[in-house]
C-alpha cells in the first residue's frame, strides 16, 4: 500500500497546480471562476485549500483552465 497522504494537504497542492495553471493561461481569479460557473470568492478559497472539491468541480475547474482532470491530481 501505498504512503497516506493528508487530504489537506492534497487539496493545497490541487490548489496550487490550479494557480499555477490559471496563471499560465493569464486569467485572473475571476476570468478563471466565471469560465467554470463559480462564484470568485469560492475560486479564491480552492487556490487556497481550504474547499474540499467535488469530482464535479474538479472537472469544471480543469475545463476552464483548459488542463487535464487529471494533471491537476497527479503526483508532482
Amino acid at each position: 500500500m501505498g504512503k497516506a497522504i493528508s487530504v489537506d494537504a492534497l487539496l493545497r497542492e490541487i490548489g496550487l497546480r490550479m494557480r499555477s495553471s490559471r496563471e499560465a493561461a493569464g486569467l485572473t481569479q475571476e476570468e478563471a471562476a466565471h469560465r467554470a460557473g463559480l462564484d470568485a470568492r469560492r475560486w479564491q478559497r480552492i487556490e487556497q485549500g481550504v474547499v474540499n472539491l467535488t469530482v464535479r468541480t474538479l472537472a469544471r475547474i480543469s475545463s476552464a483552465l483548459e488542463v487535464s482532470f487529471w494533471d491537476l491530481l497527479r503526483k508532482p
